[in-house]
């Protein structure tokens, strides 16, 4: 099927204050050559207008639906119209903004779940200004996931950053180290790299996908002289893996894993806590990297940055990070890898 064929993008708009909603503007605006693919934003446009004024972008707006978005979009940005008072106040947040923050993100995934749109990219929010307007969710991913609930399962999210060959998980997400051991067993770990490695061959296109397991401890405990959970969580849930023919090693000395020729190795990389697996990414790639959900029934990709409100409003940060994400969006649902990358 040809890219003009497909359905289109589904993007969020974000938090109002922040800088979401410049990047996909400055990005529209810059369509044709960075040849982007048709996409539709779920938000408010009066919202969207103020801020493309405040940036000094010409950028026509209409309302749409996913049918139409791709013969509006050469002309003007397709927008599902999400109605609520959406003040244009960079860096400030408003609690009048969370109820189109939040239909806008429900909507969109409603709409690719029933494939009207073909992925999801969704710009930064800000957790602390939805809180008021009923939002319950420890992130932007678990809020997905339950949006995805059926038939009383919620799917099971798995966080990957990619950037290149580098794909790396984190197990155990946003909780303190401290409460990581207590959290890492090896069904986590075994459910964990399941979901990896059947995302990897059916969304990646990695027929036989290699996946390592990052230790928990120094030099991976040493045989267990520092620590035990990589002889008593880590070894038999890779065991088990590997049982099922999944090709999975570990646990792998985490200070040595991240070095290039070790990584490159394999085309994932499970790290147990959230910074041993940030780090390493943000040091090589900290403007391109893609938060990609796996476990998912549909594709969700994210820029790796929060919502920037220094930023929001000036004109000014990359956008690419979020031109990586609508790119590997583009490419996980049948896109064809066209897009080219202009100066950011």
């Amino acid at each position: 099927m040809s890219d003009a064929a497909l359905p289109p993008l589904a993007i969020s708009m974000g938090e109002p204050a922040g800088i979401g909603p410049d990047l996909i503007l400055r990005l529209y605006a810059e369509r044709n050559a960075r040849d982007l693919p048709p996409f539709v934003v779920y938000g408010n446009i009066g919202f969207l207008a103020a801020r493309a004024r405040r940036l000094g972008l010409e950028v026509p707006f209409v309302a749409a639906d996913p049918t139409s978005a791709a013969e509006h979009f050469a002309s003007a940005m397709p927008v599902v119209h999400i109605d609520g008072l959406v003040p244009d106040k960079p860096g400030d947040t408003s609690p009048l903004s969370a109820k189109v923050v939040i239909e806008a993100i429900s909507r969109a995934v409603e709409d690719t779940l029933t494939g009207a749109c073909r992925g999801i990219v969704t710009a930064p929010i800000h957790k602390g200004a939805l809180y008021g307007a009923g939002f319950r969710y420890p992130g932007h991913t678990e809020f997905l996931a339950a949006l995805c609930a059926r038939g009383g399962v919620t799917p099971h999210p798995v966080m990957m950053m990619a950037w290149d060959e580098l794909r790396v998980v984190t197990a155990t997400v946003h909780v303190p180290l401290k409460d990581v051991p207590s959290l890492l067993t090896p069904d986590l770990l075994l459910t964990t790299g399941r979901i990896v490695a059947h995302d990897l061959r059916t969304r990646f296109g990695i027929d036989s996908p290699r996946l390592a397991f990052a230790g928990l401890n120094p030099h991976a405990g040493e045989g267990g002289t520092m620590g035990k959970e990589d002889l008593d969580i880590i070894g038999p849930a890779v065991a088990q893996l590997a049982f099922e023919n999944i090709r999975a090693e570990g646990p792998i000395s985490a200070d040595t894993l991240f070095y290039p020729p070790h990584w490159r190795k394999y085309d994932a990389v499970i790290a147990m806590y959230h910074d041993q697996a940030l780090i390493p990414i943000k040091t090589v790639a900290f403007e391109e990297a893609v938060n990609v959900t796996l476990g998912l029934p549909l594709v969700r990709t994210s820029p790796d940055h929060g919502t920037a409100f220094d930023l929001a409003g000036t004109g000014e940060g990359s956008t690419a990070s979020f031109m990586a994400a609508i790119r590997l969006a583009h490419l996980l649902t049948g896109g064809v890898n066209r897009m080219r990358q202009a100066a950011q």
